[in-house]
C-alpha cells in the first residue's frame, strides 16, 4: 500500500483528494493536515459527509510526513506551497503541488504575473509540469510535480495534437474563449458567488491579465518549438464546476476534417481519459462532471479557414485533483486509471 498525505485538506481541491483516495485500491491515508490548524481536530468535524471516518486533521508537520508519507499532495494557495516544498523535498517523500509554483519554467515570469518573490528557485527546475498524457516518461521519474492549472489542461489538451502535426499557423494569435464553474475561485470566492451574485455570467481577468496565460503559452511554445502568443478570454458561468474552452487556430492549408480527427485520435490512443468524439457530437460540461475525462471535438470553419476545438473538463478532477492521482499512480506504476473510474 502507498502511504499517502494531503496538506490543505479545507479547500475544494483537498477534498476531491480525499474522496478519490479514499476509493483508491493501493492507498492508505497517514496524513491530513490544515495549512491554518493549530491543532488536531477530527474529520468529520471539519467536514460532516466524513463523520463516519475515524481520522483526524493535523496541524502541518514537515517531519511527520517524511515519516508517515510516501508521497503528498499540496492543495495549498499560490506562493504558500513553495515555502514547504524545500523541506519537504529534503524528506525523499514523492510530492504532487496543485498550486501555480512549480508550474513556470523562468521564476522571473512568476514573480511578474503572481506579484510575490519566488523563495524556492533552485526547485523549479527539479519539478516536471504534470500534465499526464504529455509528460508520462519524466513523471515516472519525478519526485516534484507540478500539477497544471485547469484552463492549461482544457487548452493544451485541445491544441497538442493539431501543434504537432503542424496543421495550423502559429505566427497568428491563438483565441481561447473559456466557461468554467464558480469553484475555480476556491472555496470562499464559491460562497461569495451563491450568497451575492448567482445566477450571473461574466468575462473576468481580460485582455491578457490572467494567470494561466504564461503557463499556457510556456507549454504550447513548448509542443511547437517556437514562441506562441495567445488571446485569452476567461468566463464564470453559474454552476459549481465544470469547465469548457473554445480555441480557434488558423489552418496552414485546406485539410479534410476527416484527416484532423485521424491525427487526434492517433495522439491520444490508449489514454483513457482523453476522448476524441466524433464529427457530429459535441462536449457539454454536464458530459464530463464528476469524472476525470477530457473530451474533445473539433471542426473546420471553411469560411475563415479556422480550426476550432472545443474541450470539455471537470476542473475540480482532470484541471485539479483527479489529474493529481493520475499523476500519483504513474510515480508508482499503477495503471492510470486507478481510483479515478
Amino acid at each position: 500500500m502507498i502511504r499517502a498525505g494531503v496538506v490543505g485538506i479545507t479547500g475544494y481541491t483537498g477534498e476531491e483528494l480525499l474522496k478519490i483516495l479514499l476509493r483508491h485500491p493501493n492507498i492508505k491515508i497517514t496524513g491530513l493536515y490544515g495549512r491554518s490548524f493549530s491543532k488536531e481536530r477530527r474529520l468529520g468535524d471539519v467536514y460532516s459527509h466524513f463523520s463516519h471516518l475515524d481520522i483526524n486533521v493535523r496541524a502541518l508537520n514537515i517531519e511527520q510526513i517524511g515519516n508517515q508519507c510516501d508521497v503528498v499532495f499540496l492543495a495549498l494557495p499560490h506562493a504558500v506551497a513553495f515555502e514547504v516544498v524545500p523541506r519537504l523535498f529534503k524528506t525523499g517523500v514523492k510530492i504532487i503541488d496543485l498550486s501555480a509554483d512549480f508550474r513556470l519554467q523562468n521564476s522571473m515570469v512568476y514573480e511578474k504575473w503572481y506579484n510575490v518573490k519566488h523563495t524556492a528557485k533552485e526547485y523549479i527546475n527539479r519539478a516536471v509540469y504534470g500534465l499526464t498524457e504529455l509528460n508520462t516518461d519524466k513523471i515516472r521519474q519525478a519526485f516534484l510535480i507540478a500539477n497544471p492549472g485547469c484552463y492549461p489542461t482544457t487548452v493544451i489538451l485541445g491544441c497538442a495534437p493539431a501543434i504537432k502535426n503542424y496543421f495550423v499557423d502559429l505566427e497568428q494569435h491563438i483565441v481561447i474563449d473559456s466557461k468554467s464553474g464558480v469553484s475555480g475561485s476556491g472555496r470562499k470566492g464559491t460562497q461569495e458567488y451563491f450568497k451575492n451574485e448567482h445566477p450571473n455570467f461574466k468575462a473576468y481577468k481580460i485582455a491578457g491579465t490572467h494567470r494561466h496565460i504564461p503557463e499556457i503559452e510556456q507549454e504550447l511554445s513548448s509542443l511547437s518549438g517556437e514562441d506562441i502568443t495567445i488571446s485569452f478570454t476567461p468566463h464564470i458561468i453559474p454552476i459549481e464546476r465544470g469547465m469548457l474552452s473554445t480555441i480557434y487556430l488558423d489552418m496552414k492549408k485546406q485539410i479534410p476534417l476527416s484527416l484532423v480527427l485521424d491525427k487526434y485520435r492517433e495522439f491520444y490512443r490508449g489514454r483513457k481519459f482523453v476522448k476524441v468524439l466524433d464529427e457530429d457530437v459535441m462536449p457539454t460540461i454536464k458530459d464530463v462532471l464528476n469524472t476525470n475525462y477530457c473530451e474533445i471535438s473539433i471542426k473546420i470553419d471553411k469560411r475563415t479557414d479556422k480550426l476550432i476545438i472545443i474541450s470539455a473538463i471537470d476542473n475540480l478532477l482532470k484541471g485539479a485533483s483527479g489529474q493529481a492521482v493520475q499523476n500519483m499512480n504513474i510515480m508508482f506504476d499503477l495503471p492510470e486509471t486507478m481510483g479515478l473510474m
